[in-house]
């Protein structure tokens, strides 16, 4: 099963954002793929002012792009994120979407965790633009492997994809904004462990460069296997990676290293107190 991961730029402008998708997209399916993954917020990223007013529905100009250039390349395409209007609400939803080859969208996935952190001096409040989703999303490709959806800050919480790979995840989808310091420091680390601990396959597709709103992402879009090799990661500019996934190689991983077969779940419960997490 060959993939990609495509690395964008994307600034505030969703007209010239969508050209270059478009050009990405069509030279990743030219290389091979079948399943082809953008980053997050491609289609716009800047203020939150921006941002709001480049938000759309599910029925909007991207997504009706996605179905028709994944139905004519005949590809499994995640259309990384966009910032979705919902009906009745006031804020919007980080939502990604699994479009497969016939154009019809298989799975929607809305973000569950929000970046709302201090790094390097600077705060970031997702959540004052957006609400959090409440489903965890498995869906699967044309071809019958099972897919996990994430998206970015998403990464950070484990528990979100072994719940995934609980339910028969083999390949996780990681839709990304990373800042540049995070991408430096933590993003190849937490992308092998989450492959390693498992035992699946992470197709990571990055935002690289400035957004035009003094935020820098970190590009190194990556391709990792079930045993924590990389095989495949993006220079700093827009482009996309391509890797062959061995499917078979995947199962052999899980049957000599049967991690995910001894799992005690049964133990792992704790007092409610705990359960509320750090302060």
């Amino acid at each position: 099963m060959r993939v990609a991961a495509v690395q964008l730029n994307s600034t505030a402008d969703p007209a010239a954002n969508l050209v270059v998708a478009d050009r990405l997209t069509r030279a990743a399916a030219a290389d091979g793929a079948s399943l082809i993954v953008l980053p997050e917020k491609w289609t716009a990223i800047g203020t939150d002012a921006q941002q709001r007013a480049a938000a759309q529905t599910l029925e909007g100009p991207a997504i009706e792009w996605a179905r028709a250039c994944a139905r004519e390349l005949g590809v499994d395409l995640v259309a990384g994120s966009i910032l979705e209007q919902l009906e009745g609400h006031e804020k919007l939803a980080n939502t990604s979407v699994h479009v497969d080859p016939q154009g019809e969208i298989r799975a929607v996935y809305r973000k569950l965790h929000m970046f709302d952190v201090e790094i390097d001096g600077r705060s970031y409040r997702e959540s004052e633009l957006e609400e959090p989703g409440e489903e965890i999303v498995l869906s699967q490709t044309a071809e019958g492997i099972e897919l996990g959806m994430s998206i970015c800050y998403d990464l950070r919480f484990p528990e979100l994809y072994r719940i995934l790979t609980v339910r028969g995840a083999r390949v996780l989808a990681v839709p990304a904004a990373f800042t540049l310091p995070t991408t430096r420091d933590h993003w190849e680390t937490l992308l092998r462990a989450r492959a390693i601990e498992n035992q699946a396959f992470v197709v990571a597709a990055n935002q690289t460069g400035a957004d035009g709103a003094g935020n820098r992402s970190g590009g190194r879009s990556a391709i990792v296997d079930p045993w924590g090799i990389v095989l495949a990661q993006a220079a700093d500019r827009e482009g996309h990676i391509i890797a062959d996934l061995d499917l078979d190689a995947q199962r052999e991983i899980r049957r000599r290293l049967p991690s995910l077969a001894n799992r005690r779940p049964q133990a792992y419960q704790w007092p409610d107190a705990l359960m509320q997490g750090a302060r």
